[in-house]
């Protein structure tokens, strides 16, 4: 048998709550990786793109990033259900000339309604970036408030949105 001395009691509950905050950031960090249908461009749109996705925030409407996969996919996720951006992916059909278009920080975003939320996707910049928000997060175009200064900065706008 051992005896405990005074800090024993101390240094118990000090290891039980690193233990607590490890597991956490354990789970935390153990997300697992969602698909993606992964965007194919080229030249200056896929430099854009990879670009951007150095350089985007690590939460996003205070949901942590995920992997993606595949991981080479120019694309990143955030929380669960997963909020998803996918960066040069084609036009979208239904976005005309005449199309409405939201200014958010310096970035035109076109907006598609869709089964289970929205899809905004980039106007007047070189490269079209899509952000899938599942119908959890309202107002979906909060969203595009955390993205929106890094696609400014990283994906050169050819004409603005009117």
């Amino acid at each position: 048998m051992f005896s405990r001395g005074p800090g024993s009691r101390r240094r118990a509950v000090g290891l039980g709550a690193f233990a607590l905050g490890l597991a956490f950031i354990i789970t935390s960090c153990g997300a697992s990786p969602v698909a993606v249908e992964p965007p194919h461009p080229s030249g200056a749109v896929a430099s854009a793109c990879r670009k951007l996705l150095g350089a985007l925030p690590s939460t996003v409407l205070g949901q942590e990033s995920r992997p993606v996969e595949p991981s080479d996919a120019l694309a990143a996720a955030w929380g669960s259900p997963p909020i998803l951006l996918r960066c040069g992916v084609a036009k979208p059909a239904a976005l005309t000339p005449s199309s409405a278009c939201v200014q958010i920080n310096g970035v035109g975003w076109f907006a598609e309604e869709a089964s289970r939320g929205y899809i905004f996707t980039t106007v007047g910049r070189e490269a079209y970036v899509e952000v899938s928000v599942p119908s959890a997060y309202t107002p979906a175009a909060d969203t595009l408030v955390d993205v929106s200064t890094r696609v400014r900065r990283d994906i050169p706008e050819r004409t603005p949105c009117q």
